[in-house]
């Protein structure tokens, strides 16, 4: 029976992943080849990524308070993928995501995950190592604004 069990989530685990669409190369106007994905947009920013937020910015020094919200958001819906270290669990840790990445592409990928894992290939090989799509939390903008404030502070900013 528990064969049987492992055997069903591992089925169900590669049936999620689904085909998150594969890097293609196409042909600009100037007969060069230029990369885009599956999803066919050459205009995808992989540094601010799929979503409402061009522009987010953020203070020199830490918001505590919202730090703080972050790290109880955190808890209750992030904890039981990513780790606050560099150690993947699920899903990659967190440590250095604030520096390796935008605040835009953080929160445009917290609020959206499905269109940026279509369309962004880093996110693409990510799951690729991972074997499962970060999952839409339907979390808020403030959440997320929230969220990029806990880990600036995870990543040392004070």
């Amino acid at each position: 029976m528990k064969k049987l069990f492992v055997i069903s989530v591992i089925a169900f685990t590669i049936y999620a992943c689904g085909n998150p669409g594969e890097t293609k190369e196409a042909t600009n106007t100037s007969g060069a080849a230029t990369e885009s994905t599956a999803g066919g947009n050459p205009s995808y920013d992989p540094k601010r990524g799929e979503g409402k937020f061009e522009n987010v910015e953020l203070p020199a020094s830490l918001d505590v308070a919202m730090a703080q919200s972050g790290k109880q958001i955190y808890e209750v819906k992030c904890a039981s993928c990513h780790k606050l270290s560099d150690e993947r669990l699920v899903g990659p840790g967190w440590k250095g995501v604030s520096s390796k990445h935008k605040p835009e592409w953080l929160m445009n990928f917290i609020t959206n995950p499905d269109a940026m894992i279509d369309q962004d290939p880093e996110l693409q090989a990510q799951l690729e190592i991972c074997l499962v799509r970060m999952p839409n939390q339907s979390l808020s903008d403030d959440d997320a604004r929230h969220l990029v404030e806990f880990m600036r502070q995870n990543d040392g900013v004070k």
